[in-house]
């Protein structure tokens, strides 16, 4: 497993380097600058995915214009920070401000036509469970195999903002919307999808919940808090958000009026199911308890021994052999795969991160975030 990262390129403060099959960028400054300096670091896939976004989309009856009007209306209620990254973005790529905020939801607007099934998981351990009582966070997101194409051009993103917020990572797809993120305290996000998102979905525009974790990360400090900003947030549809922190780990269901949220005595799993039974939900599709239930067996067999490898080992069964993974799995009529997984230590700010068809790569984090 290589561990060492190899230097690739520097643009206006802002420097690229390669960790096995895996670029990372470490971007600095303001918002605007940082943005810039993503653009030209990575102004090469990010036109690239683009234009198979454009090229797909268009397959499917699609113009350009209208590729770039699906998610106008929500972008304005992003966070400005957020705004100013896209801005120097389409300042260094050759790409508008629309094409830019379209590439950040490519994921969106790709998986719309058909829609995909209920995806991801999440297992953490700690306390007994671990070797030393660390908390180990892991999470697979999932998808159809028609969004493999995307995993060439991901990238390990790592913020460092001038203006005293904290350091965030984000992994996947260049440009497009994060859903892992790790910041420079030691804590981590990740979503899953509810699975009932047709059944409670909120009666006034909201920002979209996964958009907000990038704040989350720059803005809270300590797990407490932002277990607390998670649950002061009105999500427009049902969510499974994953956390963790130096201490502990624990998920959030979060309705669009209500959020309940569980840890455990040293693990906690999450799959495309709430569990809580106050809920009154229907019976869990089986492939979300068949992973949920599979995780906590792996977890359970493993308790006392579990460190990083051992957590890898447990995300590398696949979903036929009783675990989470996907590859290339029948699911809702279509091939399915597991597009990336982590593995993340919060105490240490170490980072494995392996896609589909690719080895475990180790990346520091704790570096590359900066002085803290």
């Amino acid at each position: 497993m290589e561990t060492d990262l190899v230097y690739v390129a520097s643009f206006e403060g802002g420097h690229r380097f390669q960790a096995g099959d895996y670029p990372v960028i470490v971007l600095k400054g303001t918002y605007w600058e940082m943005g810039r300096q993503y653009g030209g670091l990575m102004k090469k896939e990010l036109n690239e995915e683009y234009s198979f976004l454009l090229a797909s989309m268009e397959k499917r009856g699609y113009t350009k214009e209208q590729v770039r009007a699906m998610e106008r209306d929500a972008s304005a209620m992003y966070p400005e920070r957020l705004k100013e990254v896209f801005r120097g973005m389409s300042e260094t790529t050759g790409l508008s401000y629309d094409d830019i905020i379209a590439l950040y939801n490519g994921g969106i607007i790709y998986l719309m036509v058909p829609p995909a099934p209920a995806s991801c998981s999440y297992l953490a351990a700690w306390g007994d469970y671990t070797t030393d009582g660390t908390v180990i966070a892991s999470r697979n997101w999932d998808l159809p195999d028609a969004i493999l194409p995307f995993n060439a051009w991901n990238v390990v993103a790592i913020y460092r903002p001038s203006d005293g917020s904290n350091a965030v990572a984000t992994v996947g797809p260049a440009g497009m919307r994060p859903e892992t993120l790790m910041n420079s305290k030691g804590l981590f996000i990740a979503d899953d999808n509810s699975g009932i998102a047709d059944l409670d979905v909120a009666d006034s525009n909201r920002p979209d919940l996964v958009t907000e974790f990038f704040r989350f990360m720059l803005d809270y400090s300590e797990l407490e808090s932002l277990k607390m900003g998670l649950q002061g947030t009105a999500p427009d549809v049902p969510w499974i958000v994953d956390v963790a922190g130096p201490e502990n780990a624990m998920v959030l269901e979060m309705m669009t009026n209500k959020t309940r949220v569980h840890s455990g005595d040293g693990v906690v799993a999450a799959a495309n199911h709430f569990t809580d039974p106050a809920w009154g939900l229907p019976e869990a599709p089986a492939h979300s308890s068949s992973r949920y239930n599979g995780l906590l067996k792996l977890a359970g067999e493993a308790k006392g021994s579990i460190n990083p490898e051992k957590m890898m080992a447990i995300r590398d069964v696949r979903f036929e052999n009783g675990g989470a993974t996907f590859y290339h799995s029948g699911l809702g009529g279509s091939p399915y795969s597991t597009i990336h997984q982590v593995v993340f230590v919060p105490a240490t700010k170490t980072l494995w991160l392996k896609t589909t068809e690719e080895a475990w790569q180790r990346v520091e984090l704790r570096p590359l975030f900066g002085a803290e």
